[in-house]
């Protein structure tokens, strides 16, 4: 239903925007919610989205640039004059401002903050790398102080007016501005008017310093399930705050690029359909081109056994099965390590646990694999001598595999790569190549050939 409700304000918007009646455009897109304005916006050409943005309420204005992939929305601001701009931006949450102008020309980044009407609070977001804290905080929050009362505190909230993300935590500072500790909203509701903020506070915070991985903020958030998180400098002074709607942004994100890079190729800037033939060709072309001269090495093996294979031809019948098998289960164990990972169920220091454990896995699934795998081969009418190679093989190359899948992700994690890179395709790159020389090695000492 809300599909097809989108769809026909689509439709309706676009049939304004045909009789040039951009006001009657603006109200029908300013109806509905910032999520479902920045689906319906984003459907339209870039001369409708140029014409029409200005003419919405700044604040709707700012809530689809947010909504938007980063890059769009950066191309689509660098389109719209400074007096258009200005007003939008400065509706923007300071880190959303900040990511915009940091992706357009220097220019018109002076230009736009010189309009704001408080350019200092975006103007240090724009120090910092957009995938650290520091890029990620915003620097719109509001710090108690340890001798305030618990009424002050309710007085200056409401002085303050937030918004929804960051009020339920709020943040102690000491007197030059060193974080100090935490309190929630629920606390300063229910304790007496007179009870100072140090008193009820929690100087147990968990916090993060300027330069941390965003990932690294996602991941705190998720383990201690907080709804805000502090940025420090080395001083460690309170100069912004993560709020868990960044991090839900960080997660898809970081998620997107994952899922593209176990398919075997760079991740994509913008939305798929946005992305132009040519660039996605250029996404993928490395990657194929590196696979391509990986996997000759299979041909390279099969010449060298080339003797071989023609003395028992039927050995080249279960080539495809043995590195098949054992591509898929080098990629079961690398996105099981690459997850693992990710959520911090293992680090560095557990590599070798962490083979061990692999090793023990690809026993099992070995011998189970083996049994099948002799019983099929007599099926097919195979020598019990061939039926034996195969299952041989088949064991080997899983137990191979698997260890081969719980090395490569930590390997590349620790010299800096990402370990999506390792996984996928290039897994079962790895293993064809390398499976196919185990087999072919079984079957020359087995059939004494």
């Amino acid at each position: 239903m809300e599909v097809r409700f989108l769809d026909d304000i689509l439709a309706r918007v676009r049939e304004a925007l045909a009789r040039s009646d951009l006001q009657a455009a603006a109200d029908m897109l300013e109806s509905l919610r910032p999520a479902d304005q920045a689906d319906v916006f984003s459907e339209l050409d870039e001369e409708e989205q140029i014409a029409l943005l200005p003419r919405l309420n700044p604040e709707d204005s700012a809530d689809i640039l947010e909504k938007m992939d980063e890059l769009e929305a950066a191309e689509l601001a660098s389109e719209l004059p400074d007096e258009a701009l200005i007003p939008i931006v400065d509706e923007m949450e300071p880190d959303e401002a900040a990511d915009l102008l940091g992706d357009i020309q220097e220019e018109r980044v002076h230009a736009v903050l010189a309009g704001l009407e408080d350019p200092e609070e975006i103007h240090p977001l724009l120090l910092h790398p957009d995938d650290s804290a520091g890029g990620l905080m915003t620097s719109e929050f509001l710090a108690l102080r340890r001798r305030m009362t618990a009424a002050e505190a309710i007085e200056a909230i409401r002085a303050w007016k937030p918004e929804a993300e960051t009020i339920y935590y709020l943040f102690v500072v000491d007197a030059h501005g060193r974080l100090s500790g935490v309190v929630n909203l629920r606390q300063l509701i229910i304790a007496d008017p007179d009870t100072l903020i140090a008193d009820i506070m929690d100087p147990d915070v968990i916090y993060v310093t300027e330069g941390v991985d965003q990932e690294e903020c996602a991941r705190l958030m998720s383990r201690y399930d907080l709804l805000a998180l502090p940025v420090v400098d080395a001083e460690k002074r309170l100069v912004g705050v993560v709020t868990i709607d960044d991090v839900v942004d960080v997660l898809v994100e970081e998620a997107t690029e994952d899922i593209q890079r176990l398919g075997g190729a760079e991740p994509l800037d913008r939305s798929y359909l946005d992305t132009s033939v040519w660039m996605i060709m250029r996404k993928r072309i490395g990657w194929l081109l590196l696979l391509f001269v990986t996997e000759s090495l299979t041909g390279t093996v099969l010449r060298h056994f080339e003797d071989e294979l023609q003395a028992v031809v039927a050995l080249s019948f279960f080539v495809p099965l043995l590195i098949g098998t054992g591509g898929n289960a080098g990629s079961q164990t690398t996105s099981t390590i690459i997850r693992a990972l990710a959520v911090g169920d293992i680090d560095l220091g557990d590599a070798f646990r962490s083979l061990w454990h692999e090793l023990r896995v690809g026993l099992l699934l070995g011998l189970g694999m083996a049994s099948v795998a002799y019983l099929r081969a007599l099926s097919w009418g195979s020598s019990p001598e061939l039926a034996l190679t195969v299952s041989l093989a088949i064991f080997a190359i899983v137990l191979w595999a698997n260890g081969l899948g719980a090395v490569l992700p930590l390997l590349a994690t620790r010299i800096g790569i990402d370990p999506t890179v390792v996984s996928g395709p290039v897994m079962s790159t790895l293993v064809d190549a390398t499976g196919l020389f185990i087999y072919l090695s079984i079957a020359k000492m087995v059939l004494g050939i």
